[in-house]
């Protein structure tokens, strides 16, 4: 009798941990942290192939000279998995949504509709939100690591308002909307799976 008890506790165990396994991934986005905004995700699987990801972006620094790159977002995303979960292809739709303070900066870039070159003599200040499809591929590295790439599209809605110089409180504009089609994603997630 002892012996089938702790037979059916090792299989109870066994499955329990099978069950358990994979089940929660803790991720950075290497592309954020190359610019310096501190990142943080974190995924939960909700069925054999399907997870939701959640990570959010925090940028507080002061520039030198007068310049501002301030902003935090928050993007959760539902993920299909074609394979298992946290492994191969998946596809996800997301929604983002955050709040930003930018100015100072000498862009020389236009695209999508958004000239960056702006930035150079203004500030903008304002919130966005916007939801979007992505496209990924995991590569298991080991058995807790994996490396993980994404793209995705979609859609963003801002007001903000615009002043004078990156530094000065002369308001030139205020509330003014803007649409953006593009880009709304760019990961290479390092994750910890548990």
């Amino acid at each position: 009798m002892k012996r089938i008890i702790l037979l059916l506790a090792i299989v109870v165990v066994g499955a329990s941990q099978a069950v358990r396994g994979q089940n929660v991934a803790v991720k950075t986005n290497l592309l954020s942290d190359a610019v310096f905004s501190p990142n943080l995700g974190i995924e939960v699987g909700l069925a054999p192939k399907w997870t939701l990801n959640v990570s959010g972006q925090l940028n507080t620094w002061n520039l030198s000279h007068d310049r501002r790159w301030k902003h935090w977002v928050a993007q959760p995303e539902i993920r299909y998995w074609l394979c298992d979960r946290f492994g191969a292809h998946f596809f996800g739709a997301h929604v983002h949504g955050g709040q930003y303070n930018i100015g100072g900066i000498d862009g020389r870039v236009k695209f999508l509709g958004t000239d960056v070159r702006k930035l150079k003599d203004t500030r903008y200040q304002g919130w966005f939100a916007g939801a979007g499809i992505a496209y990924g591929y995991a590569w298991i590295l080991g058995r807790h690591w994996n490396l993980e790439a994404e793209i995705g599209f979609g859609y963003s809605y801002t007001r903000y308002s615009k002043y004078r110089c990156s530094g000065c409180g002369k308001k030139v504009e205020s509330n003014r909307p803007h649409h953006y089609v593009g880009p709304t994603k760019a990961a290479i997630n390092l994750v910890y799976l548990f």
